[in-house]
């Protein structure tokens, strides 16, 4: 706050700026002198600084320019952080070594997001593009080894949920991860205060499912279409399938035709996805 920047309302700029939460964090993340961090919307680097005491290298993606500017004056008695300037969600990320040219510089859009093979994802995530960068690194070729974030807590709590209460959103992050919500926040350790409160939760990606991921989401869609519908008329609807054959199949696998969506666990999605066949 003493760098007087007026955060922006549409970028999700509520800056961390209570000590216990970042205590918090930093113990969830339980971080190694190895560790190669990846922050995300770094702000004016309260978090920052914490983490480069602890881990190898951070590498903080902030998409506002300013605070970049702000970053470069804070943390320049640190040497181990890459300040990039640039939105999260127009980088590709590719698996290779980590090359730090400079410690501030500017990525067209669409540049490679170039980290090594091991790495972490630590943020205080600006609330409005939670989804998507969670999805982007779980289905990335080169996950992190796991994601200990700052969420609004209705999300995490969505993310998080169990049967009869899923959603896509929790399925999308199930299927590639353990998910778990390790606190919650209120909204006072922010300036400005967000609406609502927050939560810290943890994400690991654990490859132990076996299915393809493009028919797999494919038939969750299907069976979302219309979450207050029956199972069976989603799925016979939008994949065009007989629905008496169909409620035959999803008896045999122990599902009732009736059921809803959300009444599902991942293993039944699995179960579908590898006996439902569909032009």
């Amino acid at each position: 706050m003493s760098q007087k920047i007026k955060p922006i309302k549409h970028l999700g700029q509520n800056f961390l700026i209570d000590k216990n939460t970042v205590r918090k964090v930093i113990k969830t993340a339980d971080l190694k002198p190895e560790d190669i961090i990846l922050e995300i919307g770094p702000g004016l680097g309260a978090l920052t600084q914490e983490l480069a005491k602890k881990a190898k290298k951070i590498i903080a993606v902030e998409k506002d320019a300013r605070m970049c500017q702000a970053l470069k004056e804070q943390l320049k008695d640190f040497d181990n952080i890459e300040i990039i300037n640039q939105d999260i969600l127009k980088f590709q990320i590719q698996n290779s070594k980590l090359q730090i040219n400079s410690k501030f510089k500017r990525n067209p859009p669409g540049s490679p997001l170039r980290v090594q093979q091991n790495y972490k994802i630590i943020s205080n995530l600006p609330f409005y593009i939670t989804a998507p960068v969670i999805r982007k690194f779980l289905e990335s070729e080169n996950p992190p080894q796991e994601m200990v974030l700052i969420i609004q807590k209705e999300v995490a709590r969505r993310i998080s949920a169990q049967p009869p209460k899923m959603s896509i959103l929790a399925i999308s992050v199930q299927f590639y991860a353990e998910a778990k919500i390790v606190s919650y926040i209120s909204k006072k350790s922010f300036n400005p205060q967000p609406k609502v409160d927050a939560a810290i939760i943890k994400i690991k990606p654990e490859k132990k499912y076996q299915a393809s991921s493009t028919k797999f989401f494919k038939i969750v869609k299907a069976g979302f279409s219309q979450p207050r519908k029956q199972l069976a008329n989603n799925l016979s609807k939008e994949l065009k399938l007989d629905k008496q054959k169909l409620s035959s199949s999803l008896l045999k696998m122990g599902i009732n035709p009736s059921q809803r969506a959300e009444s599902l666990s991942i293993q039944d999605w699995i179960s579908l996805s590898n006996n439902i066949h569909n032009s």
